[in-house]
């Protein structure tokens, strides 16, 4: 007789989740996992209007490397945010975790509430969340994202550069792209550009770490 397995959808999201963060953080995923609301499959958009979707992750995905570690990353979340009772009972380790997974979520405020909410003592782990909305086209991510990347977390930054190098210059790419699309009439010149302040002061900090 042939059995029919029924798709576990939930624990298809934990997993892809879990491949998102380095193995040594697995015990404090598994806590954040457990408040996230993966029931609501109605998603509200921009514009107002509410759209049912077949799945809250996004196909796309992200490899990069950390510590020789190879991390995928979602492209775009869509689920909702936690209950903030449930959110009070996390660590502040944990809370930073679930801070980085609703950076990649489909609403560019949550992206930005979640970015001013990462704590200040970033561990290296934040940094390819934190590199991949250099590549945005949100501006209003960019002056958060300058006060995160500072002298506690540049050599974070810069060894994730050099570890994933394609990956750094798409970013980039992308950076300047979207400047001369959406901001070259307020800052006509490149190094005036917030996005390339940023990615400037990386690349300086591995020259001189090459020194």
């Amino acid at each position: 007789m042939l059995k029919i397995f029924k798709r576990n959808i939930k624990s298809e999201y934990k997993e892809r989740l879990t491949k998102s963060f380095p193995n040594k953080l697995y015990s404090d995923l598994n806590a954040v996992l457990k408040i996230i609301p993966f029931d609501n499959n109605k998603v509200k958009l921009f514009d107002g209007t509410i759209h049912q979707v077949d799945n809250l992750i996004h196909e796309n995905e992200l490899d990069v490397v950390l510590d020789n570690e190879t991390l995928t990353i979602p492209y775009r979340l869509y689920f909702d945010e936690p209950n903030p009772e449930l959110e009070k009972t996390l660590t502040d380790k944990q809370k930073d975790i679930l801070n980085c997974i609703y950076l990649r979520h489909h609403n560019g405020h949550i992206r930005e509430e979640r970015l001013n909410l990462l704590s200040d003592n970033l561990e290296k782990w934040t940094v390819p969340f934190l590199i991949q909305l250099i590549g945005e086209y949100i501006y209003e991510l960019l002056p958060i994202i300058d006060k995160k990347v500072n002298e506690n977390t540049l050599d974070f930054c810069a060894e994730f550069r050099d570890e994933n190098p394609m990956y750094w210059q798409q970013t980039e790419s992308r950076m300047i792209s979207y400047w001369n699309e959406y901001y070259r009439y307020k800052f006509p010149k490149l190094k005036e550009y917030l996005g390339f302040e940023i990615v400037d002061r990386i690349k300086k900090t591995n020259a001189q770490q090459n020194l």
